[in-house]
């Protein structure tokens, strides 16, 4: 088809040369590699051909929730998709000792090693960080933890809805409406945060490394980063011993802070200065109204006050449609932006305008799109060059790369169950 993309020959982000092996699964590790893979590191996923992953069908669990179309592989499931690609998988059973020893030579060739199985099993297999360091004494390895080490915690089990609930994020709503029951975001929220600081953790281990030749041993739990990125804002007055009133940054969890109904729609809408405000209620003809309320005479009341003022707000936005107030809003500097619903992202201009549902032609899956890298760099750009991989597909391949002789490759039967 014209319209697809083709994949980029090489390489070409500030990651390119940096070797990964990836022993993560699910979204924690696997969104985090795809990001760094995406800046130009290799990245070779290494997956077990496990009876307990994906109902008995191995490798990572990702692989199987979903609906290919008819006729693709079932191992190429829609969230493997869009956080797997850019990586090579590569099949083998690590509790029988060919397949660790195989594993240590790939490791050998690597900067980075980054797995989220617990740290406790990893030493049973022998693939502790002494044991990697054995081999590899400048590796980088990157232990993605459900809670820290030093905590009573450790070594204990970890998904998303576990640090939604035990990181405060569960608690976050009832401040919002009143209602008690803890609820959890509708989002992987926890494992996808997790995953941003363990990109960060790689690339300051690798700055580190770049200027003093040393790797280390580095721990990223969700549970700790999780929590440190809620309390940003909602640690509010409780970050002074003793507190000075409440948690939460209120204007976060006023209930009225939501999209506006318009005529025909919803608008995102925050003005934000005091001259913002008075432009808002100016075009809306409230001005006096709004600047004779002593409940919003400057920026410390109007905090006070903010669930009046974004209650007059949805007053005001259902008088026009949401084509009228963007041109109005915009035109004055306003921040305002038309509410998308899910349906709506592929048709967004600015989206489309920028490439960001990117089409390809996967050989085994068929069109699918890719979302692009966000984060723009102009002397080293991110890229796609490679499909999100069957289970398996590149065993042989990279174990060939790293030195493995064909004997010892077909003697590694996972190996010889590469996708077809």
């Amino acid at each position: 088809m014209s319209d697809v993309n083709e994949l980029a020959p090489e390489a070409t982000g500030p990651l390119k040369g940096v070797r990964i092996v990836d022993l993560t699964s699910v979204v924690f590790g696997a969104y985090a590699t795809q990001i760094l893979a995406d800046m130009g590191a290799e990245v070779m996923k290494v997956e077990a051909p496990s009876a307990t992953g994906g109902g008995g069908m191995g490798g990572d669990i990702m692989r199987w929730p979903g609906h290919p179309p008819e006729g693709s592989p079932a191992d190429l499931g829609p969230i493997f998709m869009t956080i797997n690609r850019n990586k090579r998988s590569v099949l083998l059973d690590l509790s029988k000792e060919k397949a660790r020893e195989a594993f240590l030579k790939l490791v050998a060739t690597a900067d980075v090693l980054t797995s989220n199985i617990r740290y406790g099993a990893m030493k049973r297999l022998g693939l502790s960080y002494e044991d990697v360091k054995a081999v590899k004494p400048d590796i980088i390895f990157v232990h993605a933890a459900g809670y820290g080490s030093d905590g009573p915690y450790a070594g204990m089990p970890a998904y998303d809805d576990l640090i939604q609930a035990g990181s405060g994020a569960a608690d976050l709503l009832s401040y919002m409406d009143g209602n008690p029951a803890p609820r959890y975001m509708p989002t992987i929220i926890a494992d996808k945060v997790s995953g941003l600081f363990l990109v960060s953790a790689v690339t300051g281990a690798l700055f580190h490394k770049e200027r003093t030749g040393e790797g280390q041993f580095v721990e990223v739990p969700m549970l700790e980063s999780v929590t440190s990125f809620m309390l940003a804002e909602h640690f509010y007055d409780h970050v002074y011993d003793p507190p000075t009133g409440q948690w939460t940054y209120g204007r976060i969890t006023n209930p009225d802070r939501r999209p506006y109904k318009t005529k025909d729609g919803h608008i995102g809408l925050l003005p934000y200065s005091d001259k913002q405000w008075e432009e808002f209620f100016d075009l809306a003809g409230r001005l006096d109204e709004y600047l004779n309320d002593p409940r919003f005479k400057d920026y410390k009341v109007r905090t006070k006050n903010i669930q009046a003022l974004y209650a007059m707000i949805e007053e005001t936005t259902q008088l026009k449609t949401t084509a009228e107030w963007l041109e109005l809003l915009q035109a004055r500097s306003i921040p305002a932006v038309k509410m998308n619903k899910l349906d709506d992202l592929q048709e967004d201009p600015h989206l489309k305008a920028v490439n960001f549902f990117a089409p390809y032609d996967h050989p085994h899956a068929g069109r699918y799109f890719a979302l692009k890298p966000p984060v723009r760099f102009t002397g080293s750009p991110s890229n796609i060059r490679r499909h999100p991989p069957r289970l398996g597909e590149q065993t042989e391949e990279v174990l060939r790369e790293a030195g493995l002789s064909e004997e010892d490759i077909a003697a590694l039967a996972p190996g010889k169950k590469a996708a077809e």
